[in-house]
């Protein structure tokens, strides 16, 4: 941290020095060197000697991670009120002595960054001047792309499948050090990122575009670049905790675990082969924690029970056969995956047997916490238990600065969050990343001057703002969405008004589901009628199988602005495709085909 940050937040932060130790009888914590590193030795050595002085509700409370409503700390919501009987974000923290908060936009916690800075802060100084003074882990999920909870100002990256297109290990790592840094600096410490799940399954409708590949090796290697990234990327105080996700790997199911407990048949070896690469990897980079997943595993634990309550996949596999002694955090147990199966008091102490450390967002708070407390009061759970988690939750907040540095300095914020030299490096990540699955028609790059040009398909903002790109390099452009699952009269029109312009370019986003089908339908009526198309997936590449008779197709994994640009460089001929397909694209017409095999991607010679 620089030195006017320091002296910006020292008298803030000084209440945090005191509430951990320095004023209160106890050891200070351990001095963070030039980076702000912690050697292990002496951060175990004050964990310890803290957890000693904590009661048994701060011990517990330090397991919990939830959210709180509010834009600011002190903001009275009635939502507070209802699920947790306080009324501001500041009183959900003291009362229930949280070890984390976790921000959602639902919440009313996402507005713009410097609001998010001032929260956080208000958030760290209601947990270091209230029970054990123990500054919170402030997190979200910032995977990117598809998942992204905090939008522009901050930079905008198009996510890990685009990253696999890219291959680039180096790009993954820039890119979590960007978006880390970017957190950091609104008062957030932990990233529940990267996804590290090997998607072997085209079907897959939860994980898709949020993994890089479905090449496990590639997928390990651009994990472990982004764990160095979110974690190694600059000193401690200015990076963020990776939380690597989800464990055992939810990479091979059809089935959303935010509704139903998908089950995954892969045997001990198919998972060792499979799925484990990308953990070991993190495991490998000192990966701060690592989030379960709400999936059965018959075959690597007949119990029944879904990973994330399984002593034999959490204690067994991850603990012993993977030697990892960081966090492990439980994915949301408000998931239906795991809440049809327990009640709100059983789950948390299950989890906890299994091998978690921390609890994400429990149905019901109190119950979660209170029936915890009463596992250890009746030897269910032994304290020394509570206190190994405990331990492991505090290392990870003194190694990442969160113990020493909690606050940071919102005056700052607007010249990290967003930089010019941040978006410069996303476009450059992003040129890497669009793959040119097919151009029979000849029609890429497009003429110096292609004529009218409509943008049409999915998505009111992604097809507003291609067309406002191809807009600034000179064809008279106009853009129709379309929707996600158009019907005749929606399809009917983006027909007529594409038979007045000379290029339509149609933007898909899982049109592989039967679901959105009708996009399909839209292709095939334009193509029917003659107009020039060029179609691009926006999200999984696997749209490209769908509609075979349209003979120009692109994808790009993300419909992000940053992406669009990229794309209409490709469409110009500024720059050539380079992507690679991180995954194949099965053949719908004869399975266990591909259409198109992993690492297809064409380009052209000549590009400036």
């Amino acid at each position: 941290m620089s030195a006017p940050h320091r002296v910006a937040v020292a008298l803030i932060s000084s209440i945090a020095l005191v509430s951990v130790g320095v004023g209160t009888g106890g050891a200070a914590p351990p001095p963070p060197d030039h980076r702000g590193r912690v050697s292990d030795e002496a951060a175990r050595s004050w964990t310890r000697h803290k957890i000693a002085r904590m009661s048994l509700e701060e011990k517990v409370g330090q397991l919990f991670v939830t959210y709180a409503y509010g834009r600011t700390a002190d903001t009275a919501h009635p939502d507070n009120r209802a699920e947790f009987g306080v009324d501001t974000p500041a009183e959900v923290v003291r009362r229930y002595h949280l070890g984390g908060v976790i921000h959602f936009s639902w919440t009313d916690s996402l507005h713009e960054p410097k609001q998010i800075a001032e929260l956080s802060n208000g958030l760290q100084h209601a947990a270091a001047s209230s029970g054990a003074g123990i500054p919170l882990t402030i997190s979200t999920d910032q995977e990117q792309g598809l998942v992204t909870r905090i939008g522009p100002p901050a930079t905008q990256l198009p996510g890990n499948m685009a990253l696999g297109a890219g291959r680039s290990a180096d790009a993954a790592e820039q890119a979590a050090a960007i978006t880390g840094r970017e957190l950091r600096a609104m008062g957030l410490t932990r990233d529940f990122a990267p996804v590290g799940d090997v998607n072997v399954n085209p079907l897959n409708p939860v994980i898709g575009v949020r993994s890089f590949s479905s090449d496990p090796q590639l997928a390990a290697r651009l994990t472990a670049a982004q764990v160095r990234g979110y974690q190694d990327s600059a000193p401690a105080d200015e990076t963020v905790s990776s939380a690597v996700k989800h464990f055992p790997g939810h990479g091979d199911t059809s089935v959303d675990s935010h509704t139903s407990l998908p089950v995954i048949d892969h045997t001990h070896e198919e998972w060792e082969r499979l799925d484990a690469p990308p953990f070991r990897q993190a495991i490998a980079e000192n990966v701060d924690s690592v989030m379960t997943a709400h999936i059965k595993v018959p075959k690597l634990d007949d119990s029944g029970e879904p990973a994330t309550l399984s002593p034999k996949v959490l204690t067994g596999m991850l603990r012993e056969e993977l030697g990892y002694d960081g966090v492990i955090i439980t994915d949301s147990l408000q998931m239906d995956a795991v809440q049809k199966l327990h009640s709100d008091a059983e789950l948390p102490v299950l989890a906890l047997k299994a091998g978690a450390d921390q609890l994400l967002m429990p149905q019901n708070l109190s119950v979660a916490i209170d029936s915890v407390l009463r596992a250890v009061r009746s030897g269910e759970i032994t304290e020394r238990r509570i206190d190994a988690s405990v331990e492991r939750v505090l290392m990870m907040k003194l190694r990442r600065g969160v113990i020493t540095d909690p606050f940071v300095d919102v005056s700052r914020v607007d010249e990290v969050v967003g930089a010019p030299e941040h978006r410069r490096a996303a476009q450059r990540i992003t040129d890497d990343t669009i793959t040119l699955l097919r151009d029979d028609a000849g029609l890429l790059p497009l003429a110096e001057n292609p004529g009218r040009m409509l943008v049409t398909g999915r998505g009111e903002q992604a097809t507003a703002t291609l067309a406002e790109k191809i807009r600034q390099r000179g064809p008279e452009t106009s853009a129709l969405a379309t929707g996600s699952s158009p019907g005749p009269e929606q399809i009917h029109r983006a027909v007529e008004r594409a038979k007045k312009h000379d290029v339509t370019v149609v933007l898909t986003n899982a049109a592989w589901t039967e679901e959105h089908a009708s996009q399909r339908d839209l292709l095939r009526a334009l193509r029917d009628a003659g107009v020039r198309v060029v179609a691009v997936a926006v999200r999984d590449p696997y749209d490209a199988a769908y509609v075979d008779r349209v003979r120009t197709w692109l994808s790009t994994y993300s419909s992000k602005a940053v992406s669009m640009e990229s794309l209409a460089r490709v469409l110009f001929g500024e720059i050539a495709p380079t992507g690679k397909l991180p995954a194949p694209v099965p053949d719908p017409d004869h399975p266990g085909t591909n259409l198109y095999p992993f690492g297809h991607g064409l380009t052209w010679r000549g590009a400036p």
